[in-house]
């Protein structure tokens, strides 16, 4: 493996490499498109553009690519050569700043929710200064956002600029009323944990349905998963210690701050975190991670699987996003200093946050909705389907302390004694951890753990600048009409947490108590992603956007239409996958079983041999069969039931409420019968082999 310091960043046109390519008053004016939003110059992109090729071209690309992000979740891609033809024949390589700027792709074939017909095909890509350039497939990759011919948002980038810029400009309208007028940006920063399952590459591909859906819809559980908790931070096996090797050398060179890696609690799980970083370039980074450890695995031998739940019984794999805010002058917004209970700028950006939750929780749980994340939120990994937040004793006491008007005095910190002689001493955190809340504070962040292992970060980031730029708003406007901004403020920290303390909860939220309790506080429930998805359209929240220029109200119903749509597909596939395996596989197999036995009843009669015990076998196998030959017939019908004509939220509705149930009877089943069939009958790899291969 490479020094990392000797290839972070090889593959990145980065400032570093800007400011050796460019001349001083391009590298200068093009900072001033990245830094302030200035417009773009064609003489300055056509310089860029220029470097830029000659520098890809001697890392060995031929090609370039507008790199974005459109609706489906994956990133795409379309692939132009530099090349160039003379009069006389001859080639060159070229790259303008007019193709550097702008793309062409078909938009007809993404995700758009009714905003485009199939014959309206023109789309454009538009290059995003502010993420870097980088190689990846001896191609020039350039991060981009993707909108329709008519102006209209496709892709995930650029709701998420939109809401960098409405969180900058109202984070600054309330620092400049607390007397920090030296501030002229505020920004995200973001963190994305990053969970996933390793397993043998040659036994996954034995399996139909982690090949077309990323998750096994079959499998009994095996006697050992993660009882013994002897896999959480364990010993890396050769093999996956080699593929973490491979990644971060892979990672680094694009420029990935690739940090922290180690095995999760299920076996073959595993996790990845960076270093922080802003939260556009943190959403591209997560985005190209995801491509690559696909990559890195299976050239390996390994698959990678990013599903939330590619395995019943065991964890599923979330993202954990950590989020927190900081200023173009280097200060972390939520670092609460020595006396937070006296820190004024503190305790407005932490109560903005908690009047945002309180009022958009249903936001963020949309921001969160899957049908792949609906198997993972609520169970022992995740924290459930109602959004919470989480401060801990000392915070907690804290706000409890404005809340009542007290004086709070703080908490002592106190020092760890493990009682080993050799063991020295060390500072006790003032507060737990609590691994069940959705939204917890962590010291100088928040960690938004509902986000799921398989998708973007962009939509979770953007719901949380967004509802915090709101709530900044609402500060800034009500600061601005008193004279005494001290006074005010504080007055405005303790009006706000009386009126949103009812998202707090510092307990189990796990508990059905807290089911109850939540329900009495108002707090929204909403179990799947088919209950969660149509409100992103409702009035409050089209509002929200449309004030904040996140979105149009036409770019909001697309979106919950493909969401919607999304739910719906996936699940049928999943239907269709299942019932193909059932057919084609799990009942010949059962059948062939039989036979054996059959066979062998027949033979021991002829005998006369003592027996009986295979007939109570091949009764509870033939038993099994036939309920499976029933609920496949059940799931079919289910299946072709959903060819009726439906809107979106019926249909995601019809998957939830018929389909769904369905195929857990058919699981059910099946899972029973593979515990009772002989291990060279059935038909792929169980989860023994998987997990614990």
């Amino acid at each position: 493996m490479a020094d990392f310091e000797q290839v972070f960043a090889t593959r990145v046109f980065s400032d570093v490499v800007m400011r050796k390519r460019l001349s001083a008053d391009t590298y200068k004016k093009l900072h001033r498109v990245i830094d302030d939003g200035s417009e773009l110059d064609i003489t300055v992109a056509n310089e860029v553009a220029k470097a830029m090729k000659e520098w890809a071209m001697e890392n060995g690309a031929t090609h370039y690519t507008h790199w974005f992000q459109p609706m489906t979740g994956v990133a795409a891609e379309k692939h132009d050569s530099f090349i160039s033809v003379q009069k006389d024949g001859s080639v060159l390589a070229e790259f303008s700043g007019k193709k550097l700027i702008k793309g062409e792709p078909d938009a007809s074939s993404f995700p758009s929710g009714g905003l485009r017909s199939t014959f309206e095909a023109r789309g454009y890509t538009a290059w995003d200064p502010t993420s870097y350039v980088f190689l990846k497939d001896n191609t020039l990759c350039i991060p981009t956002v993707f909108c329709s011919y008519s102006g209209q948002v496709l892709d995930k980038k650029t709701p998420l600029l939109r809401s960098l810029k409405a969180l900058s400009t109202e984070a600054v309208r309330v620092l400049h009323l607390l007397g920090k007028t030296d501030v002229t940006a505020v920004n995200a920063e973001v963190g994305a944990e990053q969970e996933y399952f390793l397993v043998d590459k040659d036994l996954c591909t034995k399996r139909r349905d982690l090949l077309y859906t990323g998750r096994t819809l079959f499998g009994a559980k095996p006697p050992k998963t993660q009882e013994l908790d002897d896999h959480y931070f364990g010993t890396l096996r050769p093999e996956v210690k080699a593929f973490m090797a491979e990644l971060d050398e892979e990672l680094w060179k694009l420029g990935i701050y690739a940090c922290t890696e180690h095995n999760e609690a299920a076996p073959s799980q595993h996790e990845l975190a960076p270093i922080y970083t802003d939260a556009n370039r943190a959403t591209d980074q997560n985005q190209l991670t995801m491509e690559i450890m696909k990559k890195v695995a299976d050239r390996m031998g390994l698959c990678c699987l990013l599903h939330e739940k590619p395995f019943a019984h065991i964890n599923g794999s979330g993202k954990h996003n950590n989020w927190s805010l900081s200023t173009n002058t280097g200060e972390n917004l939520f670092k609460p200093g020595h006396d937070p209970y006296n820190n004024t700028q503190f305790l407005i950006f932490l109560s903005a946050l908690i009047k945002a939750v309180d009022e958009y929780q249903d936001l963020l749980r949309i921001s969160v909705a899957s049908a792949s994340n609906d198997h993972r939120l609520g169970a022992a990994e995740a924290p459930p389907a109602i959004v919470s937040m989480y401060f801990g004793d000392e915070l907690g006491g804290m706000l409890d302390a404005i809340v009542k008007g007290k004086k709070w005095n703080g908490v002592d910190r106190e020092k760890m004694e493990v009682g080993a002689g050799s063991v020295p001493e060390f500072a006790k955190d003032t507060s737990d951890r609590n691994r069940t809340s959705p939204f917890a504070f962590t010291g100088n962040k928040f960690e938004f753990r509902m986000v799921g292992s398989s998708q973007s970060i962009a939509d979770p980031n953007m719901v949380l600048n967004t509802i915090m730029a709101n709530a900044l708003s609402e500060f800034a406007d009500r600061l601005e009409r008193v004279k005494d901004k001290e006074a005010g403020a504080r007055k405005l920290i303790r009006d706000t947490l009386k009126k949103h303390s009812r998202i707090i909860f510092n307990g189990n939220n796990y508990s059905d108590e807290w089911v109850s309790e939540a329900e009495a506080r108002g707090l929204c429930n909403y179990r799947t992603a088919a209950d969660a998805i149509p409100h992103f359209a409702d009035k409050k929240n089209v509002e929200l956007f449309e004030k904040h220029k996140v979105f149009t109200e036409t770019e909001i119903h697309s979106r919950t239409e493909i969401m919607l749509e999304a739910y719906f597909k996936i699940t049928k596939i999943e239907a269709q996958t299942m019932l193909s395996m059932v057919r084609c596989d799990i009942l010949p197999a059962v059948y062939g079983y039989e036979k054996s036995l059959c066979d062998l009843i027949v033979q021991k009669d002829a005998a006369s041999l003592p027996g009986g015990h295979e007939r109570i076998v091949v009764n509870r196998i033939a038993t099994g069969a036939d309920e499976l030959y029933n609920a496949a017939n059940t799931l079919d019908a289910a299946i072709a039931g959903s060819d009726s004509p439906r809107n979106a939220i019926d249909a995601a509705s019809y998957m939830r409420d018929v389909l769904i149930p369905a195929m857990n009877e058919v699981r059910t089943i099946a899972d029973a019968l593979e515990i009772n069939v002989g291990a060279k009958h059935w038909p792929f790899p169980t989860y023994g082999e998987l997990l614990l291969h």
